[in-house]
């Protein structure tokens, strides 16, 4: 049903809670920041976007924020996102590391002190602030089926952050638990529970006062996740409590197969595609349609984790520059997850200009794209080489090469979507020399960021026989300027080998990885495999060539040989 955003009861509590902040904070809310108190809850997290997440510091688990390897919070780092282009800042918090125990859990006032001074530093960048309970979901806070006093402590916490932050101005969101998930319970009984727990959170919250009785609180799904049956229980939640200052929130890290680089789905391809829109979709027809604003907490790719590399450099674009146009048309505020392996923290430079321009591009136009940002130039095979180009409203304006434009007729050809590259300009521009990149195209289309394409010399991959153990086993490899994109594992009997059993292609980087020399395949790989036995790999590389190569396992002997 539509939720009422404005009424008599609305605006008198909007009123009320207005002249409470008046006389409890009047320098809090003189914050340049701070929107009129009477925006309502859907203007203020529009305001908010884009955002950016401070991961893996304030929520690491450990001695302090620097036990992830981060560094120290500064102001600096916090002004650097803002003349990025953030207009907020999640902020995750694993507070229960830091809480005295039964009863009182009492938080450190050193950790609150210092978790204040980055909300502060925020706010005085002009950065909305999304403050949560983190990794407290899975270390204690999943007990609470079991444990009702896993409960006491989650609503322990919040009083005390809430009264801490109290004062604060309503550009401050509390959000109530990050990813929740629950043990030894149904998803019916889990959605129980965290109907439970966020409608007690936000009572909790509101009981506090001032500024509190109507600032924004944030929501989430069981799991953080945008499934149809998460979504229709949030949405209960919401019915129930019927207050117009709250908000939802879910994450979105792709389609698993593509997000790791699994199972064949290294392309951004319609699977990946279809998960992506039936995920904005489902949120805008169930949550947006109904008035309530949602912030999607967390993006990005599972697969950065373990390194950026995992997905091909332009299939990623083509992941986010989709997003960023879904969230725009969809009007869900986004907020990158960045754990540090997209902002240096030192240098307070981008590791990947390129992904970042493209997610920049995304929060206001649409660009151009293409079927590959990859152009294969064989040694002693020059041929034509086409690109189906996705124009995503865009018109293509034309083709540059070392600021120079290319010449349509004598250097491509342009039939509809399809651009087709003559042998003859392949030839001079990669014909011969070293392997690898010679050329870098540059496509551009009338409005957005243009589409760069690599143009590579490469000759057949080789590989060599060699004798390792499983936990270090690496095949020489010799890449000749080619790529690799995934590998198969399978027994002699064409059943499927190593983790992920259900699939003959494995895990880029978690099972297998390219590293200078060779191809590294982990231990977990092996740890998987019948031991001893035979296996066949097939390694797939970006050129579209494909080798095969013969693995004998035994205890923890490995010997590979190349096959024909």
């Amino acid at each position: 049903m539509q939720r009422r955003r404005w009424n008599i009861w609305t605006m008198l509590a909007i009123f009320t809670g207005l002249i409470v902040s008046l006389v409890a904070a009047p320098t809090a809310l003189a914050r340049p920041n701070d929107p009129p108190p009477s925006s309502s809850a859907e203007r203020l997290v529009a305001g908010m976007q884009p955002g950016w997440n401070l991961g893996n510091t304030l929520d690491s688990v450990g001695a302090d924020e620097t036990a992830w390897g981060n560094p120290r919070v500064t102001p600096e780092l916090i002004r650097a996102i803002k003349r990025e282009g953030f207009n907020s800042i999640r902020i995750p918090v694993t507070w229960g590391q830091y809480d005295s125990g039964a009863p009182d859990y009492t938080i450190d006032p050193e950790v609150l002190d210092r978790v204040a001074e980055v909300v502060d530093w925020s706010l005085d960048a002009k950065l909305a602030v999304l403050l949560n309970v983190h990794h407290d979901s899975w270390l204690w806070l999943n007990q609470t089926p079991n444990e009702p006093e896993a409960k006491e402590h989650f609503l322990a916490l919040w009083r005390q952050i809430a009264d801490r932050f109290r004062d604060y101005p309503r550009t401050v969101l509390l959000e109530s638990i990050n990813e929740p998930q629950f043990a030894g319970v149904t998803d019916e009984q889990a959605y129980a529970v965290l109907d439970d727990l966020n409608q007690a959170f936000v009572h909790e919250v509101r009981a506090t006062g001032g500024p509190n009785a109507t600032r924004v609180l944030v929501l989430p799904t069981l799991h953080t996740d945008s499934g149809q049956a998460r979504l229709d229980s949030l949405l209960e939640t919401f019915t129930a409590l019927d207050d117009p200052n709250l908000a939802a929130t879910f994450h979105y890290y792709g389609y698993w197969p593509f997000s790791v680089n699994v199972a064949g789905g290294y392309r951004f391809d319609v699977a990946a595609q279809n998960d992506m829109l039936g995920a904005f979709d489902r949120v805008k027809t169930t949550l947006r349609d109904h008035g309530i604003p949602v912030i999607l907490g967390e993006y990005g790719l599972l697969g950065f984790d373990r390194h950026t590399g995992t997905i091909e450099q332009g299939e990623k674009l083509k992941f986010f520059e989709m997003f960023g146009y879904l969230a725009r048309t969809h009007d869900i505020t986004t907020m990158l997850w960045d754990n540090g392996q997209h902002f240096n923290r030192t240098t307070h430079d981008w590791r990947d200009p390129a992904l970042v321009d493209q997610i920049k591009s995304s929060w206001k136009v649409r660009s151009g794209t293409a079927s590959s940002d990859l152009l294969f130039v064989e040694d002693g095979n020059t041929v034509d080489q086409s690109l189906t180009i996705n124009r995503n409203g865009r018109n293509l304006t034309g083709v540059w090469l070392d600021g120079k434009q290319l010449k349509k007729g004598r250097d491509y050809t342009l039939i509809g979507d399809q651009i087709t590259f003559k042998e003859s300009f392949l030839q001079r521009v990669a014909g011969d020399g070293e392997y690898g990149v010679r050329a870098v195209l540059s496509i551009s289309f009338n409005r957005g960021v243009p589409w760069e394409v690599n143009v590579i010399r490469y000759a057949t991959p080789g590989l060599s026989s060699t004798t390792g153990t499983t936990s270090n086993f690496l095949i020489p490899t010799q890449f000749n300027g080619d790529r690799l994109a995934t590998m198969e594992a399978k027994y002699e009997d064409g059943s499927f080998a190593g983790p992920h059993n259900w699939t003959s292609f494995k895990e880029f980087d978690a099972t297998f990885a390219p590293e200078a020399g060779g191809i590294r395949i982990r231990e977990a790989f092996f740890k998987e495999v019948a031991n001893p036995s035979a296996v066949i790999l097939t390694f797939h590389f970006w050129s579209g060539k494909q080798l095969t190569y013969s693995l004998s396992v035994d205890g923890d002997v490995v010997t590979g040989t190349p096959l024909p």
